[in-house]
C-alpha cells in the first residue's frame, strides 16, 4: 500500500496545512505499518511549471533531447509516475486568494495528462486514475462553507473535487480548519479540531 504526502503550504513550521497533513499521515502508518510513504514539500521542491519549451521538450525522442530537456521532462514525469502508484495521496492545501497555492497547481498541471490519466471517447471524456483515495488537509483564514457570504469565493476545496472527479477519482475526503487568521484563540481551536479529526482517520485501508 502506498501514500503520498504532498504539502504546499509556504509558511513552513507556521502552516496550519502541514499540521493537519501530519497529523493524517501519522493515523494513516498507525494504521498500516508497513505502509510505503513518499513525501513531496512543493514549496521546498516545486514541481516545474508548464512552459513551451517543456512542451516542445516532451514532443521530441528521447535520444534528441538536450540533458537540460532530459532532466525537466524526468521531473515532470516523476511527479505523474508518484501520482499514478499512490493508494492514498494527502494533500495540504491553503486557500490562498481563493484558490489553492501555485505551487499545487504546477503539480497539479503534471497529472492531467491525456492517455495517462483521463481520455477522450465518443461519450465523453472518461478518468482512467480512480480506485485512490484522497485525502485534503485544508486551511482557510477565513469562513467559505456553503452556508456563508463567501461560498461563492471559495475556489480551492471546489477546485480540486472537480478536478480529481475529471481524472475519475471520487473518493475525496476534506480534514480542514477554518477561519484560522479570525483570532489566536479561534486559529488554536480550529487547528486542534482538525488535528483531531485527522488523527481519528481510521477507515480500513483497501488496496486500490
Amino acid at each position: 500500500m502506498n501514500l503520498l504526502h504532498i504539502d504546499s503550504s509556504i509558511l513552513g513550521d507556521h502552516s496550519v496545512s502541514r499540521r493537519i497533513s501530519a497529523a493524517a499521515v501519522a493515523a494513516l502508518r498507525a494504521e498500516t505499518p508497513d505502509l510505503k510513504v513518499v513525501y513531496r514539500d512543493l514549496d521546498a521542491a516545486p514541481a516545474p511549471h508548464q512552459s513551451g519549451a517543456l512542451m516542445a521538450a516532451r514532443g521530441l525522442a528521447p535520444e534528441a533531447r538536450s540533458a537540460e530537456q532530459a532532466r525537466d521532462v524526468a521531473e515532470a514525469d516523476a511527479v505523474l509516475d508518484e501520482f499514478l502508484a499512490a493508494d492514498i495521496v494527502v494533500i495540504g492545501v491553503p486557500m490562498y486568494n481563493f484558490g489553492i497555492p501555485s505551487q499545487l497547481k504546477s503539480w497539479i498541471d503534471h497529472l492531467a495528462i491525456a492517455g495517462k490519466t483521463f481520455r477522450y471517447s465518443e461519450s465523453g471524456v472518461e478518468g482512467l486514475a480512480g480506485g485512490k483515495r484522497i485525502i485534503l488537509a485544508s486551511s482557510r483564514g477565513g469562513y467559505y462553507g456553503p452556508d456563508s457570504a463567501a461560498a461563492s469565493l471559495q475556489h480551492q476545496e471546489s477546485y480540486l473535487r472537480g478536478f480529481f472527479g475529471f481524472i475519475g477519482v471520487t473518493d475525496v475526503e476534506v480534514v480542514g480548519a477554518e477561519g484560522v487568521n479570525i483570532s489566536p484563540d479561534h486559529k488554536q481551536k480550529a487547528l486542534e479540531g482538525a488535528v483531531a479529526q485527522a488523527s481519528g482517520l481510521s477507515r480500513t485501508l483497501q488496496a486500490a
